[in-house]
């Protein structure tokens, strides 16, 4: 069952995307940080992954060219799309209201959007509430809506410790939530994906849905950073 965690810092103590595969490339991010370095081994989930794929084709559960085509699809999906999402949540009241109730249905009657296997929640960043997502037991992530997930997301290192420590990780990746406000960690699971809504900044009354996407980025919606219009 999908679960929430809502954490205040105290001191430090200290699934894979929807084809059941950890595919993320790339490091790029809304803020310079220090890389989180991942050290742990790797190949034999994916052995049995290939191996798993390869005796539900031999059984005729599915062909190389589904694989072949929902591969294509991952590919073809970006944070634009997300991006997108949002700013149309921003400028649109009562898309936001039904996006937060229930975002799969929503996205796909309204902007024909098809997150494929998982439900999607949206949860909003609002002036109380800074909410940030992780997979704890592997990367679940909306590539559907967001792309592949990066590097850092699917890391043994973030997962454990944005649950534990959000704040001090927040801080990590440039961003500084007020003591003011509470930082809620939710955590995906195989069936659930969660996407965040970030706040709308200052200063872009009157924009158009394409100026505003052009300026959210991809960490504002997994919630470890939050939308800066450029300098």
């Amino acid at each position: 069952m999908p679960h929430s965690h809502d954490h205040d810092d105290g001191p430090d103590d200290g699934h894979d995307d929807d084809t059941g595969h950890s595919h993320g490339h790339g490091h790029d991010h809304d803020h310079d940080h220090t890389p989180i370095q991942a050290d742990e081994p790797t190949g034999h989930y994916h052995n049995l992954a290939d191996a798993a794929r390869e005796l539900l084709i031999e059984k005729g559960y599915f062909d190389g060219s589904d694989v072949r085509e929902m591969i294509e699809r991952i590919d073809s999906r970006t944070p634009a799309i997300g991006a997108s999402i949002v700013a149309k949540a921003w400028t649109d009241p009562s898309f936001k209201e039904r996006l937060l109730t229930n975002g799969k249905k929503t996205l796909k009657d309204e902007m024909d959007i098809d997150v494929v296997v998982a439900d999607l929640v949206v949860v909003e960043n609002t002036e109380d509430v800074h909410n940030v997502v992780v997979c704890t037991l592997c990367s679940c992530y909306p590539v559907f809506v967001l792309g592949r997930p990066p590097d850092w997301y699917k890391s043994r290192e973030y997962r454990s410790r944005v649950v534990r420590h959000p704040r001090q990780v927040l801080h990590e990746f440039g961003t500084e939530i007020g003591d003011d406000r509470e930082v809620r960690v939710h955590d995906s699971t195989a069936d659930m994906r969660y996407m965040v809504l970030p706040k709308r900044p200052a200063g872009t009354d009157g924009w158009s849905e394409e100026q505003l996407a052009g300026v959210i980025g991809r960490d504002s919606m997994i919630g470890v950073a939050e939308v800066e219009l450029p300098n």
